[in-house]
């Protein structure tokens, strides 16, 4: 296998997502269960409890909120997920920007009994400003008054969003058992004796069946009117199957047509993994994304200039995009986005911004606030 068949199979594994949400929606007790169940962490940590990994500022541990966007890296699928996890506090909403100004695709996050929240609302306009394409996590199910189709309905009428239910809950509130997957038509069953790790496929009955049928008939029909090839095999009453569903949902994630809605309780550890899927199956790699756009200089006193197309490669000229700047212990670390090219510990770069040299003293993996060496 060439070089270049290696490095476009490693990027198309790659997912640059984001989890945005309002405050108290459980984006950071999300993020924290994917890095269990991905095996990046080895012990649960709760935001209530101050041992959340993603809070590791001293005053996010003792507010339990979200204040700086943290980053992480984890492998679910073969793929290699790169997460931000963002503030949903009102005040910090220029972090969320700026993160969301480099991401490929996020989760929207929504708590079953609060809805759409006002930041939901900005945050989710700030990603579509910035055309990201989203999948959605209806969380805290297991609350009292959690409202599934309140929310889907929410959803359409706030944020002018196409949410497409993907699962639904079995029971509500204190009455919340399990998940029914719209696609297999199964009921996923969580054990919680192993804090969720396990979960079961089990066959739907009668009962369960009877919920499921018009809710996947209602996947189907959107599927078919967004998908011309499926359209006429399905007024035509042939069966559509899982692998079909699930090629046409990624067409359209991809275009911003629909939104996938996925559902369970981060604290009571059901639904997370089946996300995890549907972030690895259907959110974009670098390359299905539209081409970054960038000016080689930033000065006012140049004449205007026609802005390059960053094609995702090795290869190419290295182009980068600081979204973030913090101080530790004295040094400036760089938060950035790799859009092209390769870039190495010890190399010099011209930030165009400043119109200067600036020589990169060395490079992080971040998982928090744990920082991992790397050559490039």
């Amino acid at each position: 296998m060439s070089k270049q068949s290696v490095a476009r199979n490693y990027l198309e594994k790659i997912r640059n997502i984001g989890i945005i949400a309002h405050i108290d929606a459980g984006k950071t007790t999300l993020t924290e269960r994917i890095l269990y169940y991905t095996e990046r962490i080895h012990r649960l940590g709760e935001v209530h409890e101050g041992t959340a990994t993603m809070d590791f500022m001293p005053e996010e541990q003792e507010r339990g909120i979200t204040i700086s966007s943290a980053c992480t890296t984890c492998q679910w699928n073969g793929a290699t997920i790169n997460i931000i996890d963002t503030p949903g506090h009102v005040d910090f909403t220029i972090e969320v920007e700026r993160s969301l100004r480099v991401l490929d695709g996020a989760v929207g996050g929504f708590c079953a009994v609060g809805g759409v929240e006002p930041q939901s609302e900005t945050v989710w306009r700030q990603s579509e400003k910035f055309q990201v394409p989203k999948l959605a996590f209806i969380n805290k199910l297991d609350r009292p008054g959690a409202d599934f189709e309140a929310v889907l309905e929410a959803m359409q009428e706030r944020l002018g969003a196409s949410p497409m239910a993907m699962q639904i809950p079995v029971g509500q509130g204190e009455d919340l058992a399990a998940i029914i997957d719209l696609v297999g038509m199964e009921k996923l069953v969580f054990d919680q004796e192993t804090q969720g790790r396990e979960y079961d496929r089990v066959p739907l009955s009668e009962e369960e069946m009877a919920l499921a049928e018009p809710w996947r008939e209602r996947l189907l029909e959107t599927l078919a009117e967004e998908d011309e090839s499926l359209m006429e095999r399905y007024l035509e009453g042939e069966e559509i199957t899982p692998q079909e569903i699930r090629q046409a949902v990624r067409q359209i994630v991809l275009a911003m047509r629909q939104v996938p809605v996925y559902c369970g309780s981060a604290l009571k550890n059901i639904g997370v993994q089946p996300l995890l899927d549907a972030v690895a199956a259907f959110l974009p790699a670098p390359g299905d994304v539209r081409p970054a756009k960038a000016f080689p200089s930033a000065s006012e006193a140049d004449e205007p200039q026609e802005a390059l197309e960053l094609e995702p490669s090795r290869t190419r000229p290295l182009a980068a995009l600081v979204f973030k700047v913090s101080m530790e212990t004295g040094r400036k670390m760089v938060f950035l986005r790799l859009y092209a090219g390769t870039l190495e510990a010890g190399s010099t770069v011209y930030n165009v911004t400043q119109g200067k040299d600036e020589r990169i003293a060395r490079l992080f993996r971040l998982h928090a606030d744990h920082k991992e060496s790397i050559d490039q």
